[in-house]
């Protein structure tokens, strides 16, 4: 396996927004811009589409949220209700960086109001060489029915995290697991293929977005070489 990694460098796009003098929103959104002499093309189309993609959701959502933010200012102020604070905040995590293979994911956190805010996650995996995304199939190739095999297996992982009292996960998670597993929900880490699920699709928001690792070592997948 060749240790071949690239530079990233990070971009921050940060606001606090008023209205009426009054602090509701504040924002902070993070990409990522990637450096290297190998792959020089395929790069600048991934920094392209990283920048484009963090400006749209601040010229998109972020409008929407300050409208209604603003919506609520004005229900509090006239109600005699406390004035909250929304806050986004949009960070990124590379986990694969080598093998001429680039992993990574997003979670997009909104707070608006209520007991607490809610997260979003996304993921993408880019095989560098052929300029290309990759999908989970390409990391389980030997498997006729991959996604079967992956669904029973993190079955098999939640019940022994819950005979280990090693967190919480509905009653009806074999069903959740196969209604709400999604082939895009994956990344890359040096110890295997990770399938995440989001908030609430089989566990209680206090467990998070739970993950799940299919190791190289052991086999269970196949990882990627340059």
């Amino acid at each position: 396996m060749v240790p071949y990694k690239l530079t990233v460098k990070e971009n921050v796009i940060k606001k606090d927004m008023y209205y009426k003098g009054q602090l509701i929103l504040t924002y902070t959104i993070k990409y990522p811009q990637f450096i290297s002499d190998k792959f020089k093309l395929f790069l600048t189309k991934l920094n392209i589409f990283y920048k484009a993609d963090a400006v749209f959701y601040q010229r998109v959502q972020i409008s929407k949220l300050f409208q209604s933010a603003v919506e609520d200012y004005e229900y509090s102020v006239a109600n005699g209700f406390p004035i909250h604070q929304y806050e986004v905040l949009v960070e990124y995590t590379v986990t694969y960086n080598e093998n001429c293979t680039l992993s990574l994911y997003f979670d997009r956190y909104e707070y608006t109001g209520g007991a607490h805010g809610m997260t979003f996650r996304s993921a993408d995996t880019w095989d560098l060489q052929s300029s290309s995304r990759m999908e989970l199939g390409d990391f389980f190739p030997d498997t006729d029915n991959f996604t079967k095999s992956i669904q029973n297996e993190i079955d098999r992982q939640i019940a022994i995290r819950l005979k280990k009292d090693e967190g919480m996960f509905f009653e009806d998670y074999t069903d959740l697991v196969k209604d709400n597993f999604n082939p895009k929900n994956f990344y890359l880490t040096e110890q295997g293929v990770v399938i995440y699920f989001q908030l609430y699709e089989i566990a209680p928001y206090v467990s998070g977005i739970q993950t799940f690792t299919f190791p190289f070592a052991r086999g269970e997948a196949i990882p990627p070489e340059c």
